[in-house]
């Protein structure tokens, strides 16, 4: 019996099953600072104790999709190891806030199975639940995934698709942020005065900033994750793939694409939720990413007088400027769209 891991193929899942990950993997200040210096992020709650206290954290609190990437990468080995492409998010919920000494964990379950018709792949849905070192949940998401098989000629099984939300209500969420004292807010030193009730649905955002990815770059985020898809390290197999080179982890897309988001949102302080994402196309090192959002919804929080709900699309692209807000034609996507991302951002009110 060999004793190093192969990951999983698409025939080695079932519904039902429940996979508990390795490797705990406790939060500090170097990966706070790591991660700001890879991507800029500016939001004043996640990179200053003091703003975060003024208004009512014990501490700053660890940025939400460093969060999402940590129990993110816990899944990869078990998961998509094997993958041919990550396909989309839903549902994700962040629960509690996660401070500097924290560990995380995480346990997914097989929610869905579907064979593709060329029979060599299929498609895996999972929801992946992360804990903090008391057992809390930090936070839960649903991902899709189209993973290899082994032996393309093993049975396809029953498919079984679940039915996942387009956007979760507003009265879903807030759980992760206490109760704030936003008299303690200072715009001066969040970096804008632009609040809840300056937001109007339907509103594009061009966030005029853009950002080169370089190959290095991508290869520390994925290992500070722990990810260790294969499709982001080793350039003597994936250069003999479809590509010629190693792809950026869709994460990564993500975490730049808030990162800009700042110019423009720099009071939508939280990630409250995540209702649907897609990464549209691959990126690769060398190319620039830009970004827009749009306001799809706004919404007050039940029983919430200190902030409140903005439902945001935010649009990446590769190598084009945004001032046009780039996304469709008809049901294509332009041809410079890398990922759309629908989720649910608090600001204060």
């Amino acid at each position: 019996m060999s004793k190093t891991n192969r990951g999983n193929f698409f025939e080695d899942f079932s519904v039902g099953q429940v996979i508990r990950h390795a490797t705990p993997r406790t939060i500090t200040d170097g990966d706070v600072s790591l991660y700001s210096a890879l991507y800029g992020t500016r939001f004043a709650v996640q990179s200053a104790d003091t703003f975060a206290q003024d208004i009512g954290y014990p501490a700053a609190p660890v940025d939400d999709l460093l969060v999402f990437h940590v129990v993110f990468g816990k899944t990869v080995p078990d998961i998509s190891l094997n993958a041919v492409a990550n396909l989309g998010y839903a549902g994700g919920r962040f629960l509690a806030p996660v401070y500097p000494g924290d560990t995380l964990t995480a346990v997914s379950e097989v929610i869905g199975l579907r064979e593709n018709s060329n029979g060599q792949s299929g498609v895996v849905y999972v929801r992946s639940v992360g804990f903090n070192q008391d057992g809390t949940e930090v936070l839960d998401y649903v991902r899709w995934v189209m993973v290899r098989k082994a032996d393309p000629s093993l049975p396809a099984p029953e498919p079984v698709v679940p039915t996942l939300p387009a956007a979760l209500a507003a009265d879903a969420l807030g759980s992760a942020v206490p109760v704030l004292d936003i008299e303690g807010w200072r715009d001066d030193l969040s970096g804008s005065t632009a609040r809840f009730a300056d937001y109007a649905v339907g509103e594009r955002i061009d966030h005029v900033d853009g950002m080169t990815v370089e190959e290095a770059e991508h290869m520390i985020a994925t290992r500070l994750y722990q990810n260790t898809a294969k499709v982001h390290f080793n350039q003597f197999t994936e250069g003999q793939g479809r590509f010629g080179r190693r792809l950026i982890y869709g994460g990564h897309v993500i975490s730049l694409a808030r990162a800009l988001s700042f110019n423009g949102l720099a009071n939508a302080f939280h990630i409250a939720a995540i209702n649907g994402g897609r990464h549209v196309a691959p990126l690769f090192a060398g190319l620039t990413v830009h970004a827009w959002s749009e306001v799809l919804d706004a919404q007050e929080l039940p029983g919430r007088d200190d902030v409140a709900a903005l439902r945001l699309r935010t649009v990446a692209t590769k190598d084009r400027l945004t001032a046009d807000f780039p996304y469709k034609t008809g049901d294509d996507y332009d041809p410079s769209v890398i990922l759309d991302l629908d989720y649910w951002a608090l600001i204060p009110r």
